[in-house]
């Protein structure tokens, strides 16, 4: 058992934080900048809450943190009140974010200086992935570091790797997020298409799901998609968020992403449709305007 901090107890951190304490049987202490949403999460689970992050974070082996952007994770981590004030030499930030690559090396750099380890590790998998405690933690680090991280990482995922030095966790996210915004994207076009032509959405899927058409997000979105539902998961808001991230890291490194760039407008188009807290599927009910 460990000493744990968990900062950041939105859709994603609550559960993860749970896991923490439940499966990975760790002593929990959490932050939130809601505080009632803390207190809510050590009723549930019998942890501890602190009152700044820098308090949360005092005397842990490990402090996690998953908050919404490359600001909120400085605010959470920098300063007098971050973490990296109340963590210990030899202890281990772990950030869940999804942030860019830029914003990990600067916290590395920082922790470092405290004789702090750093471990950049975005997820993917969704609220039901951390509902579930099967996430995809994809990490950036030294060898030595993720060793002694990823036993604590394991209470909440279900695949943990390290994709190289600080920063590849988020690089790897991004890759991440580039295959799913076509891969959405091509599916909103095909069931739109089937809908056109007339033919039954289920039955169709039951056979293209089986060949090299099938992906995860026909065979779980498929049917709320058919539906006209939009409520499962991860935000067209938060999409955006990381599709900007990617952006302009391909602007940096050269990388050309025409399909992309052009489902980053798409998704544009669905935040003014009204559908900022859709799901990422919700991109059929911009072909399905009247």
């Amino acid at each position: 058992m460990a000493k744990v901090a968990f900062i950041g107890l939105g859709v994603m951190g609550f559960p993860m934080a749970g896991h923490l304490r439940e499966k990975g049987g760790h002593e929990v202490t959490v932050y939130n900048r809601t505080a009632a949403k803390a207190e809510d999460w050590a009723k549930k689970f019998g942890g501890k809450t602190g009152a700044t992050p820098a308090e949360a974070a005092k005397d842990a082996d490990f402090v996690f943190t998953c908050v919404g952007n490359d600001d909120d994770l400085r605010s959470v981590t920098l300063g007098e009140t971050g973490v990296l004030a109340g963590m210990k030499p030899g202890a281990i930030l772990i950030d869940n974010t999804t942030a860019s690559a830029d914003v990990a090396r600067e916290l590395a750099t920082a922790a470092a200086e405290k004789n702090i380890g750093f471990i950049d590790a975005p997820v993917s998998g969704g609220q039901a992935g951390a509902e579930n405690g099967v996430l995809t933690v994809m990490c950036g680090g030294d060898q030595a570091t993720f060793d002694k991280a990823k036993p604590v990482i394991d209470a909440f995922a279900r695949m943990v790797g390290l994709m190289g030095p600080v920063g590849s966790g988020q690089l790897t996210k991004m890759m991440n997020q580039i295959c799913i915004a076509g891969i959405v994207q091509g599916l909103a076009e095909s069931i739109h298409f089937g809908k056109q032509a007339g033919l039954d959405i289920e039955k169709v899927v039951e056979v293209i799901s089986k060949g090299a058409a099938g992906s995860w997000q026909m065979e779980a979105r498929h049917k709320t998609m058919n539906e006209g539902k939009y409520d499962f998961g991860f935000a067209v808001d938060w999409m955006r968020k990381d599709l900007g991230i990617v952006l302009e890291e391909a602007r940096n490194n050269g990388a050309k992403l025409p399909i992309t760039a052009l489902v980053d407008q798409f998704y544009g188009d669905v935040q003014a449709m009204g559908g900022k807290r859709w799901d990422t599927s919700s991109l059929l009910a911009r072909l399905e305007r009247k």
